[in-house]
């Protein structure tokens, strides 16, 4: 008995850990996002830039960045380790730019 709440409580804390993962993932990515559609008029070089930097601020690594126009799209991977032995990646893509009516 002891066993099987021991498998059912590492298989819970992996679900959390995978569910804090991808929620990490999206708030990198959102300020990344955020952070590069401000320095958008400056180019796609000091947008990604400002991107990376809030992202690795963030425990994440990016993936991706492009500017289109004046938006500003990042992808974002965290890597987390639901169990021992086994590692794996939470992605997250975001844009932001200007409001449009």
């Amino acid at each position: 008995m002891g066993l099987v709440l021991v498998l059912f409580g590492t298989f819970g804390a992996a679900i959390a850990a995978a569910g804090m993962a991808d929620q990490r993932a999206m708030v990198a990515s959102d300020l990344g996002a955020l952070a590069g559609a401000a320095q958008a008029l400056d180019g796609d070089v000091t947008a990604c830039a400002s991107a990376a930097d809030i992202v690795a601020r963030n425990a994440a690594r990016m993936v991706g960045c492009h500017l289109d126009g004046l938006d500003v799209l990042v992808t974002v991977e965290v890597a987390f380790t639901p169990l021992p032995g086994l590692t794996r990646v939470a992605t997250s893509t975001a844009r932001a730019g200007p409001v449009r009516a």
